[in-house]
C-alpha cells in the first residue's frame, strides 16, 4: 500500500463522507438551518423534527450512500490496486473509516456533523453484508423490546467487528478489524449524551411524544 494510495483513499473517501445531506435538503427545502432545532445534530431524525418523513428518509439514504459507494468502488471496481483480498479489504476499511470521520466531523460546517449510525451502516453494508445483517437484526430486537433507536444503533455498531471476525474473517486481518472497530467506537462516543440519558432514565422511546 502506496502513501499516495492510502492518501487519495482519504481524501476521496473523507471529502464524499462530509457532505452534509441533512443540512443541504432542510436548508434548500425549508430554508431552515437543521443545527438549530431539536438536537442541532445533521442526521436522518433530527431532519425528520423540521422536513418531515419524507426529507429524513433521503437523509438517510444519501448518508448510507455516500459510505457505501467508496468503500463498494474499492472493493468491487479494480480501481484500487492490491496484492490480495485481505489487502484490499484493509483498504477498504481504512476508506469506510475515512468516509465516517468525513460525516461526523465535515469540513463544510466547520467540523461539526452527525453520529454517523447511517454512513457506518453503509460502510458497513458495503465491507461485510452478512455481518450488518446479524447487526441489523440486533438493531430491529433491541429497539422492538426497548424502543430505544439510540441503545439499538450503539450495541448494532459494537457488533458489526465481531460478526466481521466471525463470518468473514479470512478477508478481515487484524488491520481492518482495528478500523472497523474504530468505526464502531467513533459511533459510540458520538451518543456519549445519549448514553447518558439511557442511565438516567431520560432518554426518549420511539414513538413517545416528548413534554
Amino acid at each position: 500500500m502506496s502513501i499516495p494510495t492510502l492518501a487519495a483513499i482519504a481524501a476521496a473517501s473523507y471529502l464524499l463522507g462530509s457532505i452534509p445531506f441533512g443540512y443541504i435538503l432542510v436548508r434548500s427545502c425549508q430554508g431552515i438551518d437543521v443545527r438549530s432545532i431539536g438536537s442541532g445534530n445533521i442526521g436522518a431524525t433530527n431532519v425528520a423534527r423540521t422536513g418531515g418523513k419524507k426529507l429524513a428518509i433521503l437523509t438517510l439514504l444519501l448518508d448510507a450512500l455516500k459510505g457505501w459507494l467508496p468503500v463498494f468502488v474499492i472493493l468491487h471496481t479494480g480501481l484500487v490496486p492490491a496484492a490480495s483480498a485481505a489487502e484490499l479489504h484493509t483498504l477498504a476499511s481504512f476508506s469506510a473509516l475515512m468516509a465516517v470521520v468525513g460525516h461526523m466531523f465535515p469540513v463544510w460546517l466547520r467540523f461539526k456533523g452527525g453520529k454517523g449510525v447511517a454512513t457506518g451502516l453503509g460502510v458497513f453494508l458495503a465491507l461485510a453484508p452478512w455481518a450488518i445483517l446479524c447487526c441489523l437484526a440486533l438493531f430491529l430486537a433491541v429497539v422492538a423490546v426497548t424502543r430505544y433507536v439510540s441503545l439499538g444503533s450503539i450495541l448494532a455498531a459494537v457488533l458489526f467487528p465481531l460478526a466481521a471476525w466471525e463470518l468473514e474473517r479470512g478477508l478481515f486481518p487484524a488491520p481492518a478489524l482495528a478500523m472497523c472497530a474504530a468505526v464502531a467506537l467513533l459511533v459510540v462516543v458520538r451518543h456519549h449524551q445519549n448514553i447518558g440519558r439511557l442511565l438516567a432514565g431520560t432518554e426518549h422511546r420511539l414513538g413517545e411524544r416528548k413534554a
